[in-house]
């Protein structure tokens, strides 16, 4: 049985033609497998209220994990452990002074990324 757009609510092209020109033309603007998966999981990292709160939190100030944990109510563990994912991706860089790290937004990138996430939910 053929399934027609219809009946399955999807799109499709009624008749079967690849426009070739506009298909290399988009073929040769990807970026390589690698990168795209990159990205996907740097997006995966933003998919975590915990860690969209902490990242305003150091849009703020720079602050140590006890701060961060007291300001947002929660465990120091679990804010390590966020603070740990969020570094790994490079978001959040840290400083040493004495015994106490002091953590901070890695760079302008990552207030824009969730600048433009606000700018977009609030559409």
């Amino acid at each position: 049985m053929i399934q027609t757009a219809e009946s399955n609510n999807t799109e499709r092209c009624e008749f079967i033609h690849v426009h070739e020109e506009i298909v290399e033309k988009v073929m040769n603007q990807m970026p390589e497998e690698e990168i795209l998966y990159d990205l996907a999981e740097l997006f995966k990292i933003f998919g975590d209220s915990t860690r969209i709160k902490i990242l305003y939190v150091l849009f703020e100030s720079e602050m140590c994990v006890c701060d961060i944990a007291q300001l947002l109510n929660l465990s120091q563990s679990a804010v390590s452990h966020q603070l740990r994912a969020l570094k790994q991706s490079k978001l959040v860089k840290y400083r040493r002074e004495g015994k106490t790290v002091f953590y901070s937004l890695a760079d302008g990138h990552v207030r824009t990324i969730i600048d433009q996430g606000m700018e977009h939910v609030a559409e």
